[in-house]
Parts: structure tokens; C-alpha cells; sequence
């Protein structure tokens, strides 16, 4: 790694923060309703929102009238999105005459992008019209992130407040996510990524014609409204892209520069959430507690990967290839990766986008050694809480928040309490569905895949490597990440049917959880600190907390890791 490596860390490390600290403090002035603290311009088109829909700002909900109106909102959005998918022949916008989506491929695609999975089981220039692209899945990008920031939001309130079955309005906190956040946010960065090189267009493919005779004449060069899909699928933790190569593709990210300002997107909101709970808590400690928590957890994986990807492959090394750096060689394992981006801001990106539940890639996991993927699928197998997707990171983090001080306070023999609220049977039951569930999910699907023969035949490869394809696609979707290795052919009723099952139990489930969680707390009276109270915003606390990510999250797949990754990087002759 280059000092120029390490500078450009540096900076992403500085902006990270000093960019998402005030951005949560927005945020939270945001949710809390602060008029005064938002743009007029905004206020205004708010305003109209609430009078064309119907919507009473002033309406608040309970848990379940709350957790009903996200899982019908998520189920409606997917069908509008599938009916646009199967009518896609027939809608404007269709340039280059694209066929209607197959309809369990349309399925899955619609769930995965309700959902914030975005898993794609396609190659968007090929299956998908403008149309189907920017209407249909970028408008899900802005809906599914600011639903699973309303969710977060709602626990957080149940967290606050005191006495009350209250947590909101949906569609308020909805509205608010996308017209103040999102949308803002979302403009900007497409406006960065224009200026650099990247494609936004509604004409139709570029022709271009070939110097060489022997050649066909014409070539057809795809391209489309690229910026404003990847401005938000970077920024909502969403992560399709416009092209099947995602964002290694320089219609999407053409310069070393926008690949900073997309891995900063990537990171920007989830960090952001941290600071927006500390201040809508009124702890700040808190939100460095987590933060800190999940700065170890994602750095520690970035250097597993970042060292196992300049090490290079052990099966060359094993055959005496040299891969070290030199002045015409950057070294390292340079297979699947740009040079443009180069192998330390392809890992860290690895890392990011499986730490964030955002799945976009700037380079092909299928190529990462088995070491460098083992820490990106660990990361996404903890349960996406190291930051995770917008809004359900947190809550997902929260809740193993919860679990950590319900262990401590039986080890002490007091009864678990977190900022002044008793934890009891009922909440610890709603944060271990949040935990458990997409765990058990992976492991079934992953179990389910292996034993169809006509499901395990789509692996393009065999032993551990597709062992690991299989367990890799079942944890993407289970948690909602929707990256992927491209070594296992997934465009197949049985995986478009499981994957859209394992996307929408993943998301609706949890999130349906956090709510009865948030509901909970929100009607229990605080309790005075005493002399044994549990602090849970110091150093060990963090340790603690750690401990449990690791303990609860990792452990349940160390075995199933040990036959993929780990017993691939043996058998390809690597070494501790």
C-alpha cells in the first residue's frame, strides 16, 4: 500500500465524519419537525404532498398501525413495480424496444428493489428499459431507503419518549426522508458524477464504427439516465446499477474521483444515522459508542481483505509466480478489478458496500481471493449492522444493543435497563427475531439450493468456491444486501422464487419487530440511574458489545464459512 493509498484513506476516513455529523444533526431537526432549520422551498413541497394525498401531518400512529402501513406501502410498491416490469413492452420510454420482463424474473426483481436488496439476476442494459429503470427502480430506491429510515426513526421515538403508544406518522417520516434528505442529496452527488464523465441521457444507444474492416461495421454502445440511478443507489444503501457490470463500468463510475465520492455515499447516511439517534436521544455518547463499535468492526475487515488482495493469489504463489508490485505490475491479485480503481479502493469498496447492505461493486467479488471474500460475507453475516443500510443498520445494531445489556444485566443480577427503560421479556423477544431471522434464512435457502440437484447444477463451480457461491447469493438476500458472485446462475424459477421469498421476510419481518421493539419502550416510564446501573455508553460497553456482534453473528456461520472460504483458501495452498 502507497502513501497515496493512505492519504486517500485518510480523507475518506475525515469526510466520512465530518460530513455525517452534521448531517445527523439535520436529520434529527428533520424528523423532529423543526421548521425553522428546514429550506422553505422544501416545507412548501412537503405541504403539497400531505394536501394531494390526504395525508394528516398531525396524526400519529401506534406500533401497529405504523408496522401496517410500511409492510402495505413495501407490498404495494412491488407490485406497481412488478406490473411495470411485465408491461415494459408497451411503456414509453423503450428506445431500443426491449421485451417485457419474464414474469418470475420480474418478480424477483420487484421484491429486491421494494425491498432495498437490489439483488439483480440481469444485466440492466440488456433486460431493461428507461422507462423500467428510471420510473420504476430508481423511484423504489428513494421509497424502500426512506422506509427503512421511517422505521428507524419510529424506534428511536420509542426509545425517547416515555408514557406513550406513540411513534409517528409513516408516511410523514417517509415523506420527510425523501423530500428533505434523499432527493437534496441525491441531486447533488448526480451533478458531481455528470461533471466527471458519467452518462445521462434519454437518447438511445450510441452508434459507433469500426477502423477495422474485418469487424462488424456499427457497434451499439448502451447508455441512459445513468447519474440519477447511481447518485441514489449509492446513497440510499440500494446498490443495483443501470449496467450489469454496476459501477465498474465507466458510464458509472469513470474516474478515480467519482469512485471516492461513491464509496463516500456509500458510507455517508449510515454513518449519519449514528449521529441522528445520539441527538434525537439527547446522548451524544451514545451515537460514539455505536460509531466506534462499528469503525472497529468495519476496519478490521477492510485490512483482512485490503492485505489478503495484495498478497495476491496463493494458487499463483503456490506455482512460483511472482506477484509482487513492480513498475509495470501493481502486484497483488489484479483479477476482476479496474485499474483505474486499483486493488486497496476495490477492497475498501468490497467492504463497504457488504458493511452497508448496499451490494453495489466497483470490481467482481467472484474474483477476490478466498480470504479477501471471507470478510465481506462475514460482514453481511453479522446481520449488516457494521453501519448497514439506511435506517435498518441501526435498528438492527439497536437491537443487538439490547440483547448485549439484557446478557450483562443477568450476568450482574440486575434487571437490564438501557437509558432508563427496564428491558424485558417482550423486547428481548422482538430483538432476537430482528437478530435471528435473516440468519436462519441464509442457512435454510443455502441448505435448500444444495439439496435440489437442478438448483446446486446452476453453480459454474465446484467444491468450496460454489459452496461459497450459493451460501454467498442466500446471505445477500436474507439480509438485504443484493451484491453477488457471479459464478452461480441465479436467473432460474427456483432462485427468483427463494431469493424474493428470503428478500421479503428479511426486510419486513425485522422491521416489523423494531416497531413492537420501539412500541414497547415508548410506553414504559424511565427509571433514576442508580449505583448499578449498566453505562452503555463506555469503552467496555463497546468492547461488550462487540463481543455479542461477534459472538451471536459470527459464530452461527463459522461452520458454514469453514467449508466455503476458509477450506478453499487451504486447499489452494494458503496459510494462516
Amino acid at each position: 500500500m502507497t502513501s497515496a493509498h493512505l492519504a486517500e484513506l485518510l480523507a475518506l476516513a475525515v469526510l466520512v465524519v465530518v460530513l455525517g455529523r452534521p448531517l445527523g444533526r439535520y436529520m434529527a431537526s428533520v424528523y423532529d419537525g423543526n421548521g425553522r432549520s428546514l429550506p422553505w422551498g422544501l416545507r412548501s413541497v412537503e405541504r403539497a404532498i400531505y394536501a394531494v394525498t390526504g395525508i394528516d401531518a398531525e396524526r400519529e400512529m401506534g406500533w401497529r398501525e405504523y408496522a401496517r402501513a410500511m409492510a402495505v406501502f413495501t407490498l404495494a410498491g412491488a407490485g406497481i413495480l412488478y406490473a411495470m416490469l411485465r408491461l415494459q413492452s408497451y411503456l414509453p420510454l423503450n428506445p431500443t424496444g426491449t421485451a417485457s420482463v419474464r414474469p418470475w424474473l420480474a418478480l424477483n426483481t420487484a421484491i429486491s428493489f421494494a425491498t432495498n436488496t437490489n439483488w439483480q439476476s440481469y444485466a440492466g442494459e440488456q433486460v431493461m428499459s428507461y422507462c423500467s429503470q428510471a420510473l420504476g427502480l430508481t423511484v423504489q430506491n428513494f421509497l424502500s431507503a426512506a422506509a427503512g429510515m421511517a422505521v428507524l426513526v419510529a424506534l428511536i421515538r420509542g426509545i425517547r419518549r416515555t408514557g406513550t403508544g406513540l411513534l409517528g406518522n409513516f408516511y410523514v417520516d417517509l415523506t420527510r426522508s425523501v423530500a428533505y434528505i434523499l432527493l437534496p442529496l441525491a441531486v447533488l452527488c448526480s451533478l458531481l458524477l455528470i461533471s466527471q464523465g458519467a452518462v445521462q441521457t434519454w437518447a438511445g444507444p450510441a452508434v459507433a464504427h469500426q477502423v477495422d474492416d474485418t469487424l462488424a461495421q456499427t457497434q451499439r454502445i448502451a447508455r441512459g439516465p445513468v447519474a440519477s440511478q447511481v447518485a441514489i443507489k449509492q446513497l440510499g444503501s440500494n446498490g443495483g446499477g443501470f449496467f450489469g457490470a454496476n459501477s465498474a463500468h465507466p458510464f458509472e463510475n469513470p474516474t478515480p474521483l467519482t469512485n471516492f465520492v461513491e464509496t463516500l455515499c456509500i458510507l455517508l447516511i449510515p454513518v449519519a444515522c449514528c449521529f441522528l439517534y445520539g441527538e434525537m436521544v439527547g446522548d451524544r455518547r451514545q451515537a460514539w459508542m455505536l460509531f466506534g463499535v462499528m469503525v472497529l468492526l468495519y476496519v478490521t475487515a477492510a485490512t483482512v481483505t485490503v492485505r489478503a488482495e495484495l498478497a495476491g493469489d496463493p494458487v499463483l504463489a503456490s506455482h512460483g509466480v511472482s506477484q509482487a508490485s513492480a513498475d509495470l505490475s501493481p502486484g497483488g491479485n489484479m483479477e476482476g478489478k479496474e485499474v483505474r480503481n486499483g486493488i486497496v479502493m476495490s477492497a475498501v469498496w468490497a467492504t463497504a458496500t457488504t458493511a452497508t447492505s448496499n451490494g453495489s461493486v466497483n470490481s467482481m467479488h467472484a474474483s477476490y481471493t478466498p480470504i479477501g471474500l471471507m470478510a465481506p460475507l462475514l460482514l453481511m453475516q453479522v446481520g449488516e449492522v457494521v453501519f448497514g443500510g439506511v435506517g435498518s443498520g441501526l435498528y438492527g445494531m439497536l437491537a443487538i444493543v439490547v440483547v448485549a445489556v439484557f446478557v450483562a444485566g443477568l450476568m450482574i443480577g440486575r434487571t437490564p435497563e438501557y437509558l432508563g427503560k427496564k428491558i424485558g421479556i417482550f423486547e428481548t423477544q422482538m430483538a432476537s427475531v430482528i437478530i435471528l431471522l435473516p440468519p436462519v434464512l441464509v442457512l435454510a435457502g443455502t441448505a435448500l439450493a444444495l439439496s435440489i440437484p437442478s438448483a446446486a447444477a446452476a453453480m459454474h463451480n465446484s467444491g468450496p468456491r460454489g459452496f461459497t457461491e450459493v451460501l454467498y447469493a442466500f446471505t445477500s438476500a436474507g439480509n438485504n444486501n443484493g451484491s453477488a458472485l457471479a459464478g452461480l446462475g441465479t436467473d432460474t424459477p427456483f432462485y427468483n422464487c427463494t431469493q424474493a421469498l428470503a428478500m421479503l421476510v428479511g426486510r419486513i419481518i425485522p422491521a416489523v419487530a423494531a416497531l413492537a421493539l420501539g412500541g414497547a419502550l415508548a410506553r414504559k416510564q424511565p427509571t433514576r440511574p442508580g449505583p448499578g446501573t449498566l453505562a452503555t455508553h463506555t469503552p467496555l460497553f463497546a468492547l461488550w458489545l462487540v463481543f455479542i456482534v461477534l459472538g451471536v453473528g459470527a459464530l452461527t456461520f463459522l461452520p458454514a464459512v469453514s467449508l466455503g472460504p476458509l477450506a478453499e483458501h487451504f486447499v489452494s495452498g494458503g496459510r494462516w
